[in-house]
Formats: structure tokens, sequence, C-alpha cells
């Protein structure tokens, strides 16, 4: 069911775009006809915008992310305000500040600067200042609140950006472009819509147009926030469910618990059964080494001896041959000499 009716877009003058010598010919697809040197826009691609517009709001705030809503024109200023603070979302609704996205750290110090006053204010020390020095400080004070007093909890880079008139918000939509941030923008006949990730075709100049098309954002926004609530609030119950039992299933559940407790005993004695007899399979291993290394040392011991024995017969034999080698010398030498 879409989220918006052709007769309430009729009612708020939605379709009416601009003259014809000031539109942007990348608008052609969105244009319905022209009468007396007006377009008219296609109400039933804006319906369908809408819609596609809103889904995607309601994913980014289910998320838990932000929205940044940007509408600097006089028209569009207090119904943002309105509207957008009650979704808690933040909003820039004064003169854009240059810089804000694509300098975010520098606008959190002026955010932080803010605080500062703040906290100089309420201290002790607040009432030693001289009248000139507190003048000073409360109007410094003032200028950051028109200017930045509606993004105090963005803390980070907003999720997506809704603009109100894409030509008036030229730098903001450069801004988003550059950090590849998604724009969600209402896009008028003068308006060229390229680098508008989700177009919303519509009159962007009349209150109650803005109005409508604001509203139904926040609705959408609304709902993804309710949304993320309930599944919040799911996942604590299911985490810190108390167990309870109901009074017919009580002796049920006791004799369970009581069968799941004897099995566990009987899995303790097993496993000590188990450590018995493997402790046991050890000491015969070991009886069995101790035994083999015992036959080892036999083994080694009759080979020593049959080695000695043997070394003693050859050193026995060697020096036979050594004594009959040294008597057939001295004979021989004998023989000379009687010669």
């Amino acid at each position: 069911m879409p989220r918006t009716e052709f007769k309430q877009l009729l009612d708020a003058g939605v379709h009416f775009g601009h003259l014809k010598r000031k539109w942007n010919p990348a608008m052609a697809p969105y244009i319905f006809m022209e009468k007396n040197g007006i377009h008219i826009i296609d109400l039933q691609k804006t319906i369908a915008k809408i819609d596609e517009a809103a889904e995607a709001l309601k994913q980014i705030s289910r998320s838990g992310r932000k929205v940044l809503f940007v509408a600097t024109k006089k028209q569009a200023k207090l119904i943002v305000a309105e509207k957008v603070s009650a979704v808690n979302m933040p909003y820039v609704a004064e003169r854009w500040p240059g810089g804000m996205l694509t300098n975010f750290p520098t606008i959190r110090k002026a955010v932080k600067k803010m605080s500062s006053i703040d906290k100089l204010i309420k201290d002790a020390a607040w009432d030693n200042l001289s009248k000139r020095e507190k003048l000073q400080i409360t109007r410094q004070r003032a200028k950051l609140e028109k200017v930045l007093g509606s993004i105090v909890d963005l803390t980070r880079l907003p999720a997506a950006l809704f603009i109100v008139d894409v030509l008036k918000e030229k730098i903001a939509v450069r801004e988003a472009q550059r950090l590849s941030i998604p724009i969600f923008a209402m896009v008028d006949t003068n308006s060229n819509p390229e680098g508008i990730d989700f177009i919303i075709p519509s009159n962007d100049d009349a209150s109650q147009s803005i109005e409508l098309i604001i509203t139904t954002m926040c609705d959408a926004i609304k709902d993804g926030l309710s949304d993320r609530k309930v599944e919040r609030e799911k996942d604590e119950t299911s985490d810190e469910k108390p167990f309870t039992l109901k009074k017919s299933g009580r002796k049920a559940v006791v004799k369970i618990i009581v069968e799941d407790d004897l099995e566990e005993v009987d899995e303790k004695e097993d496993l000590s059964d188990n450590k018995i007899s493997d402790l046991l399979i050890d000491e015969d291993l070991l009886d069995e080494e101790v035994l083999d290394e015992e036959v080892l040392d036999e083994e080694v011991a009759e080979d020593d001896v049959v080695v000695d024995d043997v070394v003693e017969e050859t050193v026995a034999e060697e020096a036979v041959v050594e004594d009959k080698v040294i008597d057939k010398d001295v004979a021989d030498k004998d023989v000379v000499d009687v010669k």
C-alpha cells in the first residue's frame, strides 16, 4: 500500500513545476504535461519514488544510523525543525556551514566549544568574570547554537542526506557526493537530478508540498526506530528469560534432572575405570620394557666375552710367529759367522 495518495499530493500542490523556460531537460521523464506555460509533474511517478525513498530511510533508521535533513528555505525551516526534531534526527535549517561534511572534525570542535561554554556558565568561576566577558561569551554561544545547535547529537558523518531544493543546497550536495553519502532530495522541474540517489519529483517551493513529503519521510523513520526498539526488547528477553516450570510438569522435569545427574555419575565412574585400566596397561608395558633391557644386557655381555677370547687368540698367534722369525734370523747370522 502506498504511503501517500494521489488526492493528497494533488491537494498539496506537489504536481506544480516551474515555468517551461526555466526547466531542466534532465527532468523530462518526470514531467506529465505542460499547461499555461507551466510544467506539471507526473504524480504517479512521485508516489512510487516516495515509497522507495521512505523504505530506504526506514532501513537506515532501523540500523541505528542518522539521516541529516537540510532545508534552509524560509518556507521549509519551521516545518523541518518541527517534524525532524520529533524523531531525534539532526537537521540544518539555517545557513549551511561550508565543510560540514568534508571538514567534519572542525565542526565537531565547534560543537564541543559550545558544550564547554555551557559548563563554564554552570561553574562558580562564571561569577568572577566581568560583565563584558559574560556578554561576549553568551553572544558566541547564541551564534553557535543558531548554526550548530541542531547537530549536537551528530557525533559521526550521517548515513544519508535529505535535501529540500538541490539548487539552493548545491554545496551540501557536492560535499555528500564527494564523500559518497546517499542523497534523498525533493527535485523540482528546474533542478538537475543527476547525482541524486533517491529522487522525489515534486514542488519544492510550496509549504504544503514540503510538509506532506517531510511528514511521510519522518513517519518512515519513526517506523524504523520502533522496529529497532522491538528487536532490542526481543533480544533482551531471549537472553534474560527466567527458567519457569508449570505445576503439571514439575514431577516429570525433576525426574529428568535426576536421571541426567545419575548418567553424569556413571560417566564419571566409567572415566575413572578407564583411567585405572590405562594405568595398569602402562605398568605392564614398563615391566616388558625392563625385561627387554635385561635380555639385551645379557646378550651384549656374552658378545663382549666372545670378542675378548678372539682378541687373546690372535695376540698369542702373532707372538708365536714373531718368535719364529727371530729364531730364523739368529740362525742365519751364526752360519755366516762360521763361514
